[in-house]
């Protein structure tokens, strides 16, 4: 259950960062702010560092976990951003 409610506070921290209107005139031009992948690796490791401060999951205290929990929200802060967009699921027919 940690690792479900990690990955959605990951997922929306990271949906709000990538594609929010709110931070449209503050965020840089540059690729890396506009990718849910880069930007939900850092969002992962960001979480797991706030992760201390609340009760809501709780993760060893090493570089590691860090590391693989970065990954994994980057993976499915992806997966989740290209299956779901603003009109609902995306489906793509060939």
């Amino acid at each position: 259950m940690q690792l479900l409610l990690f990955v959605l506070v990951c997922y929306g921290l990271t949906q709000t960062l990538v594609y929010g209107t709110i931070f449209q005139k503050i965020r840089p031009e540059h690729h890396f702010f506009h990718c849910p992948m880069c930007m939900g690796f850092w969002v992962g490791v960001l979480v797991y560092g706030l992760s201390f401060y609340t009760e809501l999951f709780t993760f060893e205290p090493n570089w590691a976990t860090a590391f693989l929990l970065g990954s994994l929200s980057s993976g499915t802060s992806y997966a989740l951003c290209m299956l779901i967009g603003d009109e609902g699921i995306n489906v793509k027919k060939n």
